[in-house]
């Protein structure tokens, strides 16, 4: 049982990896690879043909491009002479038995492309368009089949399937040994409030969470006079009047934000994504701002990239916008990797930000 138990494993990843060289080899040999030709000297098919010549394990060959209009009007050099006209594609697809064409062309049903799609009917490449979806902006792009129609997200959560749960997860465990660390930290800073001025010490208020829909938000109490976030908000200033000495003790250090941990515990929060604003605040920027509600296809978070970023303060108009960009960009590019980043950054800054007062 020891041997079966030590050896299997070892014997598993050696035939796998001996199984991966051999694949390798067959799909990377000149005489195996598949001859392709790319219809458009676009920036989308020379990325397209950069990929598989980075990427020999594709086993794709790029003949060339064939595109209509004059090597000087396209996008770039690195496209060189171009194999011909959509007319020759055709009589090229024939001679030199190439396996497949790809379109970087946009789908639509211009006279020349139906004509280009008629007349390789009577070759038996694969044909594929390849639509350059960059000009639409796009927020996590992903391509679904619904009962057999195509369909394409045009925004969408980052957070789909698999990477919910995974981000989910991540939340609840670091969330819960967090509170379970921080335990007498959060006992102390309430006991602060508690004996610096009258009043909660938890302070509630009323922000945008997941789909725009209303959460509560908790923080410890900094002010002697507080908002609840749903009418009427107005951002904390250097030196505001409002402010208790302890109040700015914690929020200078965030301590006042260690509450929100419960948020994420009960999974209206999460520790990594773009920073919950007043619904008073929202409603103002929501008509200002474009793809300012975008942000709200994540939950809000203690931190974000915005935050480490520098612009974790500021109510006028430039400093939020830069705000969105970064949480915009997040949504572009999450990844759990991404979301440690973060974390990371938000230790080694939380102690001496400008931006915190």
């Amino acid at each position: 049982m020891w041997t079966w138990a030590l050896g299997t494993p070892l014997a598993l990843w050696f035939g796998e990896l001996i199984a991966q060289q051999m694949l390798l080899r067959r799909a990377t040999h000149p005489q195996r690879a598949r001859r392709a030709v790319i219809v458009g000297a676009t920036n989308r098919g020379l990325q397209l043909a950069q990929t598989f010549d980075g990427q020999p394990a594709l086993g794709v060959q790029v003949m060339g491009f064939f595109d209509d209009r004059a090597p000087v009007r396209f996008p770039t050099d690195s496209f060189g002479t171009c194999a011909g006209d959509l007319s020759s594609v055709s009589e090229f697809v024939s001679r030199q038995r190439v396996e497949i064409v790809y379109i970087t062309l946009p789908m639509v049903p211009h006279p020349r492309i139906i004509e280009l799609l008629s007349s390789l009917r009577n070759s038996t490449a694969s044909i594929y368009f390849v639509p350059d979806l960059t000009v639409f902006d796009l927020v996590q792009p992903r391509f679904d089949i619904v009962d057999g129609i195509p369909v394409i997200a045009v925004c969408e959560s980052p957070f789909y399937g698999l990477h919910g749960i995974v981000k989910r997860l991540s939340d609840v465990l670091i969330s819960g040994t967090a509170l379970l660390l921080l335990s007498p930290l959060l006992l102390a800073v309430a006991a602060g409030v508690r004996l610096d001025s009258p009043g909660p010490i938890i302070y509630r208020q009323k922000r945008y969470g997941l789909d725009g829909r209303e959460i509560i938000v908790y923080k410890f109490r900094s002010l002697r006079v507080v908002e609840d976030g749903e009418k009427s908000y107005t951002q904390v200033a250097r030196n505001d009047a409002r402010m208790t000495a302890f109040g700015a003790f914690i929020r200078r250090t965030s301590l006042d934000e260690l509450p929100q941990l419960f948020n994420v515990l009960l999974g209206n929060m999460s520790i990594v994504g773009p920073r919950p604003h007043a619904v008073a605040v929202n409603e103002n920027y929501r008509h200002q701002i474009p793809g300012y509600m975008v942000r709200h296809k994540v939950k809000p978070g203690i931190t974000g990239w915005a935050q480490v970023n520098g612009f974790r303060g500021g109510d006028d108009l430039d400093s939020m916008t830069m705000r969105i960009t970064f949480d915009l960009e997040y949504l572009r590019h999450w990844s759990l990797g991404f979301d440690f980043i973060i974390m990371l950054k938000t230790v080694t800054i939380m102690w001496k930000d400008s931006h915190a007062y």
